[in-house]
């Protein structure tokens, strides 16, 4: 493959251009051909920084696939062409962040909050080893929490659902939320401890979360049946599993049946969901690991995912009761499955690369995004390009919350 080729990939790919053609039997650009956003943007603006990057000219036709050709395609070429040349206007850079300016509708975020006790240190113990850390650090977090925080920030009208103590950091907590445009008027407040983290990172960014749910634990099923109404004004509704499972479930029913979109976050990961909740989810979001267990598929021995077949992936979500999902690969970006027509399909977001601080609660940035993207009448893959640059600022900075960045800081960022 050639640089221009590579490169080309690298910035479709990343912008979603639905006319640049990818030719069959092109794999993906590995990481260490791949370009920065800086590097892509600057190009995208006029610098002439990447000069061999040619985009083939918009009034040729993608080309299309017949059955034939298809069969003799590979697993990896075949999803590599599905996703490169997926239909429909899809944004540019430009409109990515330009959109961020758009983001409006109601998000409803039912489950944690916590305090993150975090601690950061040169390297991660081992089993049994004592390491010397910096000073302690108590930042605000707790999934839920963090994606209503991350759907707020960027513009979303987001109400929170919940349960705090009667320690000091419920006001924390709470406080935290509404600094950051969160309405937490709804959030009881139960006697005993809120819920608390312990986190340590390493100096690459990496981490280790040991969880307390405290009053999560207490997020009962009366609770979210007195909120139905509240529920049911939303445009889409945000679920994790750190509340009781019987909770996320009666809270998935009830915008099930008023015809709210459901996007369930299977973390802290449990294999096999109830089959009602399955049903009820309109949206699941995994990383790659928790989608493998899963759907009972093998990951790939070597770790590189550029070769996986990703519509088997989609067809066998589909036999477990799933219409969509979006997988996420960490740095690698994610995957969009698409299951809810008779062909399933598959679209790559490629990352935005950034040098990573802390990538605590980067994935509930992405999951808050994406939210408030599909509140904003957004397509799936569009709030997932969306969710990429939100995700990737709030790996920027330390903790989760407390990295989180408005449009318009998102915006200054990636648009120097």
């Amino acid at each position: 493959m050639t640089k221009g080729v590579r490169n080309a990939l690298a910035i479709t790919e990343l912008f979603g251009h639905p006319e640049v053609e990818v030719y069959k039997g092109l794999p993906h650009s590995s990481t260490t051909d791949s370009f920065t956003v800086g590097e892509i943007s600057a190009f995208i603006h006029g610098v002439n920084g990447i000069g061999d990057v040619e985009i083939p000219d918009s009034s040729r036709a993608p080309e299309t696939e017949s059955a034939s050709s298809s069969a003799k395609r590979s697993a990896s070429d075949r999803w590599l062409y599905s996703s490169t040349t997926t239909k429909g206007n899809a944004m540019t850079a430009s409109d990515i962040l330009a959109a961020l300016d758009r983001i409006q509708g109601t998000v409803c975020v039912v489950g944690s909050m916590n305090a993150d006790y975090t601690v950061v240190t040169e390297r991660l113990p081992g089993p049994g080893e004592t390491v010397t850390g910096g000073p302690l650090q108590v930042l605000p977090g707790g999934k839920s929490g963090n994606q209503a925080a991350a759907a707020a920030r960027i513009g979303a009208t987001v109400h929170m659902f919940g349960a705090v103590g009667s320690d000091a950091n419920a006001e924390f907590l709470l406080g935290a939320l509404r600094e950051a445009g969160v309405d937490t008027q709804h959030v009881r407040h139960v006697p005993g401890a809120s819920g608390t983290t312990v986190i340590t990172v390493d100096a690459n960014g990496e981490n280790t979360i040991v969880y307390s749910p405290g009053s999560n634990a207490q997020v009962s099923v009366d609770y979210i049946e007195a909120m139905r109404g509240e529920l049911t004004s939303a445009n889409v509704l945000g679920l994790c599993l750190e509340s009781p499972i019987e909770t996320v479930t009666a809270a998935a029913r009830i915008g099930h049946e008023a015809g709210v979109p459901v996007l369930l976050n299977n973390s802290p990961f449990t294999p096999v969901l109830p089959d009602e909740l399955v049903q009820l989810a309109d949206i699941l979001l995994v990383n790659e690991h928790e989608m493998a267990q899963m759907f009972g598929i093998a990951e790939p021995e070597d770790g590189d995912w550029s070769g996986f077949d990703w519509l088997a992936a989609a067809d066998r979500m589909r036999e477990l009761g799933f219409d969509r999902a979006i997988v996420t690969l960490g740095g690698d970006g994610s995957m969009v499955l698409d299951a809810s027509c008779a062909v399933a399909s598959v679209t790559r977001i490629a990352p935005v690369r950034v040098e990573a601080v802390d990538t605590t609660g980067c994935g509930d940035s992405f999951m808050g995004a994406v939210l408030a993207g599909l509140a904003s009448g957004f397509e799936l893959r569009e709030a997932a390009q969306l969710a990429s640059f939100v995700s990737a600022y709030a790996a920027t900075g330390l903790g989760a919350q407390a990295s989180y960045g408005s449009a318009a800081q998102i915006r200054e960022l990636f648009v120097p």
